[in-house]
């Protein structure tokens, strides 16, 4: 949740400093409904009771489908470090059987106790890659306390560089007013013939 927030912030953190965030409002992007399903399929995986097999296959998808989107849009800004964060995650998730492990300090820190239950990041016995999955702390009594990784900071990293990318100040013209206009290109200036 807490890098969820983090980059929901981001996106939103331009029109708080009254800037506008054109480069990534106005970007097309390509199949964006792609991030959409993968957020989808990750909260299904986390939230619906199924067997731990099925989480486990569910979520590590969604980072195929991240992955996907994100290597159609990989001329945007920021998407490289969105890119090789989810990417770092994915591959920890997929090589630790659909969890990312944690460090069992992390999780104190966090108040995090993934019991029983199928969890994105849990502590695991005996895990591959350990350093790379939840091994920072966003600790109790903080809001939102949590742990993450190397990866999140990536993905936090490029979301905020996207949100930056292009801004310019609310209320600025695109087109400055003292531009010179080309009259063959600016259809505005010809004449009314009658």
């Amino acid at each position: 949740m807490l890098v969820l927030i983090l980059c929901a912030l981001a996106v939103v953190s331009p029109l708080i400093a009254w800037r506008w965030p054109a480069g990534l409002l106005l970007r097309r992007w390509t199949w964006p409904a792609l991030i959409w399903i993968a957020l989808a399929l990750q909260l299904v995986a986390l939230e619906v009771p199924m067997p731990h097999v099925l989480a486990s296959a569910l979520h590590i998808l969604t980072y195929a489908v991240a992955v996907g989107f994100l290597w159609l849009n990989r001329r945007a800004a920021g998407v490289w470090f969105v890119a090789a964060g989810a990417a770092l995650n994915g591959i920890v998730i997929a090589l630790n059987g659909g969890t990312l492990p944690a460090s069992r300090a992390a999780s104190e820190a966090a108040g995090i106790d993934s019991g029983d239950e199928f969890a994105n990041s849990a502590v695991l016995e005996n895990p591959v890659l350990p350093w790379l999955g939840d091994v920072f702390a966003w600790p109790e009594p903080l809001p939102l306390a949590n742990t993450f990784s190397v990866g999140d900071v990536l993905i936090v990293l490029g979301v905020w560089v996207a949100a930056w990318s292009g801004t310019r100040r609310i209320g600025k013209p695109l087109i400055p007013a003292d531009a010179p206009h080309s009259p063959e290109g600016d259809s505005s200036r010809q004449q009314d013939p009658t």
